[in-house]
């Protein structure tokens, strides 16, 4: 029974209801052998009659015939029954919000026409949320998070996400993109192996913390594994060598006044060097995808091949589909 209130609250709550459980437990122990000292009894009938107090049965059985035992009747009363109606109190009012916020997420209708995937719940998760939202994309969610915090416009798939019912239900081959994340890179790992069986062509990003786990995801054709913390480390060390690289790098990925966006080469500029597609091109044209490799064109100047993409900053800030 204790376990099922403790899973029916959570952190903060669940440490309350443990503290008031096991002050109502003390005041029984301690006012049932009181009880039978002051009433020259047995303790397991003084352990009888506090229970019944306590959880105001009281048979009428077993009752106080001196003053001592009145005494005791009163401090049992007024300490055990209030602790246990608060147990109560907090168990049934966390489980109507969970109620409450499963009934939400149930209205929350998937959405229709172009969509992106998000898969496990990081760190970064929340702040990847609010940036798609933001950018007015549809969003599918797929983690075991409260749908409290959620944002209202991301449909939240409730389940584990290294299970394949879970991934099912997002429908990952009609997605734009899919970005798997995930407490640890075995769950990354292992949602990426479910993925692929349920969209084999999905344009796939992940988030690892492991460069060998990043080259394990492009051995399942998931090209675009991005290391967090390898990113930050390098972003770091560029701004100590330049004090202001890393101030370059989150305009380029966090400004209001430009978008990112990877398009297909033209077949009119295919066979040309990039060199000289920037010097038309309008916008910025940072770099060259050319079979899974970004090629900024530092130091060497790549020639456009049909199915090659380019990175395009531009002015506004509405995202594109990914090139296919």
């Amino acid at each position: 029974m204790l376990t099922l209130f403790l899973r029916l609250v959570s952190g903060r709550q669940s440490r309350h209801v443990a503290t008031l459980l096991g002050l109502a437990v003390a005041c029984v122990l301690a006012g049932g052998a009181l009880f039978a000292m002051t009433q020259h009894i047995a303790f397991t009938t003084g352990l009888y009659w506090a229970i019944t107090t306590a959880t105001t049965v009281g048979y009428g059985d077993v009752t106080p015939h001196t003053p001592a035992g009145r005494l005791v009747a009163s401090a049992v009363m007024l300490t055990t029954i209030p602790l246990l109606a608060s147990v109560f109190a907090l168990v049934t009012g966390a489980a109507a919000a969970a109620g409450v916020r499963r009934v939400l997420a149930l209205v929350r209708e998937f959405p229709g026409g172009t969509y992106r995937v998000v898969i496990g719940m990081h760190p970064a998760v929340p702040a990847i949320l609010e940036e798609l939202v933001r950018a007015g994309d549809a969003v599918v969610l797929v983690a075991d998070v409260d749908p409290g915090t959620v944002p209202d416009r991301v449909h939240l798939i409730r389940r584990d996400p290294t299970q394949p019912n879970a991934l099912r239900a997002a429908r990952p081959a009609g997605a734009q993109h899919v970005l798997i994340t995930g407490p640890t890179d075995g769950d990354v790992l292992v949602s990426a192996v479910l993925l692929r069986k349920e969209a084999p062509d999905v344009p796939v990003s992940a988030l690892v913390r492991s460069r060998s786990v990043g080259e394990a995801l492009r051995d399942l054709g998931i090209h675009q594994a991005v290391s967090a913390d390898e990113l930050v480390a390098h972003t770091l060390a560029k701004s100590l060598e330049a004090p202001h690289a890393g101030d370059l790098i989150l305009q380029l990925v966090d400004s209001e006044q430009h978008s990112l966006r990877e398009i297909s080469a033209d077949p009119a500029i295919v066979g040309r060097p990039l060199s000289s597609v920037r010097s038309e091109r309008s916008g910025l044209v940072l770099g060259l995808v050319q079979q899974g490799r970004v090629i900024m064109g530092i130091g060497e100047d790549p020639v456009i091949a049909a199915g090659d993409s380019l990175l395009v900053a531009e002015p506004g800030h509405t995202r594109a589909a990914p090139a296919s």
